[in-house]
Order: structure tokens, then sequence, then C-alpha cells
């Protein structure tokens, strides 16, 4: 099982950037998919979410608004486009798959984000 991001880097406020996350090994179109992020000295935090066949989404309230989750279960990738960046978006993004019948979950290796002048 493999999840492996892509994408990230140094963008500068107001900015964007689109995370992508390449999924194999296991039946993608079965998982939720989800993106998680963890900024320096803080917890790891929910940022998006979707079904398993893309038809629902949740959102974090401070991405609301500004970041877009989608996938392509033909090409096993979730995508995170993320807009209008702030500083505050600084962070490790990790791509998260969770099968919810069996609570069975992966997780990627994380891709840096830094939002900076």
């Amino acid at each position: 099982v493999q999840l492996v991001e892509s994408g990230g880097g140094l963008v500068q406020p107001g900015g964007s950037l689109r995370l992508s996350c390449a999924a194999s090994g296991f039946t993608f179109s079965r998982y939720i998919m989800r993106w998680y992020r963890q900024a320096p000295g803080k917890e790891r935090e929910f940022v998006a979410r979707i079904s398993s066949a893309g038809g629902s989404t949740d959102y974090a309230d401070p991405v609301k608004g500004r970041f877009t989750i989608s996938r392509d279960n033909a090409k096993s990738t979730v995508y995170l486009q993320m807009n209008v960046l702030n500083p505050q978006d600084t962070a490790v993004y990790y791509c998260n798959a969770l099968r919810a019948v069996t609570s069975l979950e992966y997780w990627g290796q994380g891709i840096q984000v830094t939002v900076s002048s």
C-alpha cells in the first residue's frame, strides 16, 4: 500500500497550490479520502474529506471556501486545490485513506506546504 503526496512547496500569501495523492495497493474507490495537516508545534488536524464515490465533501472551518477536495477513481488519485493561502496554512499535509466498514486506514508520508513572502 502506498499513498504518495506531491505538489507542495513554497508559495506567497494569496497564492494557490494543488496537492495530489496517488494511491496504490488497495481498492481506491472503496475508501473515503481525507487530507490532514500538522503545523510546527501543533497536533495533526483534519482539513477535508471526500466520500468514496466523490459525491460528498466536508471541510474544516479554517479552509472552507478556499480549499477544494476532489478525486479521480480511475487514476486512484485525490487532490486538494488550495487557494488564497495564508501563513496559517503552513504545515505538513497528509493524505489519508479510510475504509469505513472496517476502520482500516492508510497514511501518506506527508508533504510540506509553506506560505511565506
